[in-house]
């Protein structure tokens, strides 16, 4: 059996390596998405006081610093069972749609769409932002620059740092919002809601007038039909902060709806020993291995995860150009991985349009912003919508509020079996026997994973029953004479 390695995965965050095996015949057998790193976050959050994790665990990734952040400080406030004030949930909003914002932007921009502006095939050494600036002209790219900052600016001025916020706090936040930052984030949101349009317009302009790339998209290659998941507010829609997880069928009908509290009746994890990343599953269907189909309890998160388990999105301009990837992609639910680029920038809009929203709340500068909690703290479970899907921290403490154990389930965690299947049938649909595995095919079976943006060190918390390892062993010439290898 014949062996394809793709290591480094490109433009993605975090370590990881694809394994494609073939027969002796040239065609696919197999196809695994690895992830040789290990993060240990779940371990040394023990034995700390429980206020503490929201600064601890926003330093898993730079890239999803806050919505850690979040997701920890909701449970906290779960675990000593107080409510914020208003002002401090529209706070925690606002920051949060500025990062949902810089997110996106980074991803689409930055990650996934040199594939489309540049073609998937093209050079790879055009193939990334430096080629796209050049492609679409330095106007374009300086309005991302400037968009992403807003963002960034926004989150640090709420929490006193762009990346490692230390602002959120058990029953509220540690400061208010002035008049003054008020007016700056309205001025920028608006900014913002426009940036939105213009990557509408250019997703538009490059992709979907393109017969070759709507093609791809459609194509049985990039095409997994699994049940998916996300938060929605009591008219089911979209929302990243808060709501009830709910979760619909490959036909779209709801079969849970649940509050975060409750996440363990619902999901389970498995575990293999060729990864760091587990494998979540729907309880009630049960675990079948890396095959997709609705007998198998494999969900999605992510954008097109989040905009299949909802029934629309909660600002005007979203929702319209919701019902127009719908309309466009042949109804709901739709289950073509490369759509969630789409749905990434169909996100972008509705997090600018909240952001405005927000801005404009006179609420939002209301001094009152935290509760100080004074019942005993015991156990709490915070749900959020991070930019790569549904995010999970559990916490147990006793009674003094020093941590017990915790449980993280993140969005590339829950995204793992379908980045495992999607990759094997891309790898099947693109490698064929006697011909040359070129650098582009690569590039599109790497497609698959970047279409998730997957966060590989907030991802990577489980500990298979051995570490892999390997030895190369050297002459004096610096020649390989011997290689011992263990689960690598």
């Amino acid at each position: 059996m014949k062996k394809i390695v793709i290591d480094p995965l490109t433009r993605l965050e975090g370590h990881g390596r694809i394994d494609i095996f073939l027969t002796d015949e040239g065609d696919v057998a197999n196809a695994y998405l690895r992830v040789p790193e290990l993060r240990g976050f779940e371990k040394f959050c023990e034995d700390r006081p429980v206020e503490e994790l929201p600064r601890i665990t926003s330093r898993i990734c730079g890239v999803c610093s806050l919505a850690h952040h979040i997701a920890s400080v909701k449970a906290a406030d779960a675990v000593f069972h107080v409510e914020p004030p208003p002002a401090a949930k529209k706070i925690r909003e606002l920051s949060y749609c500025a990062h949902m914002c810089h997110s996106h932007i980074a991803h689409f921009y930055v990650l996934a769409a040199p594939d489309f502006v540049l073609g998937p095939t093209s050079d790879r050494a055009q193939r990334n932002i430096f080629g796209l600036i050049g492609k679409v002209g330095l106007e374009i790219g300086k309005e991302v620059i400037k968009h992403r900052a807003y963002a960034q600016d926004i989150q640090q001025a709420i929490g006193g740092k762009a990346i490692g916020a230390v602002n959120g706090l058990p029953g509220g936040v540690s400061k208010a919002i002035t008049e003054d930052e008020r007016r700056d984030f309205e001025a920028k949101a608006k900014s913002m809601v426009e940036f939105s349009k213009l990557s509408l317009k250019l997703f538009d302009d490059i992709v979907l007038k393109n017969k070759e790339y709507v093609d791809l998209i459609l194509s049985d290659a990039y095409t997994m039909k699994s049940y998916y998941m996300g938060l929605v507010d009591s008219e089911n829609k979209v929302n990243f902060y808060d709501g009830d997880v709910r979760v619909v069928d490959a036909d779209g009908n709801e079969v849970a709806k649940f509050k975060p509290a409750s996440y363990l009746d619902y999901i389970a994890e498995h575990v293999e020993p060729w990864t760091y990343l587990k494998f979540p599953f729907l309880k009630k269907v049960g675990w079948k291995g890396l095959v997709e189909g609705q007998d198998n309890g494999i969900y999605r998160v992510a954008p097109l995860g989040r905009l299949n388990a909802a029934d629309g999105m909660a600002t005007p301009l979203a929702q319209a150009e919701y019902q127009r990837m719908y309309s466009t992609l042949g109804g709901k639910p739709v289950h073509h991985t490369l759509a969630m680029h789409w749905a990434r920038l169909i996100e972008l809009q509705y997090a600018a349009e909240r952001l405005l929203e927000l801005s404009q709340d006179p609420g939002i500068t209301d001094p009152d912003v935290r509760v100080i909690p004074t019942a005993t703290p015991d156990e709490g479970v915070g749900i959020i919508e991070a930019p790569r899907g549904t995010l999970i921290h559990h916490y147990q403490t006793d009674e003094k509020g020093i941590v017990e154990k915790v449980n993280l389930i993140v969005a590339t965690v829950n995204n793992n079996a379908a980045m495992c299947i999607g990759i094997k049938k891309a790898a099947q649909a693109f490698i064929k026997r006697g011909e040359e595995v070129s650098e582009g095919i690569l590039n599109m079976i790497e497609m698959v994973y970047r279409a998730y943006d997957p966060c590989i060190a907030c991802a990577s918390h489980s500990l298979p029953g051995q570490f892999p390892l390997e030895v190369v062993i050297y002459n004096a010439k610096g020649e390989e004479i011997r290689r011992l290898s263990r689960n690598v």
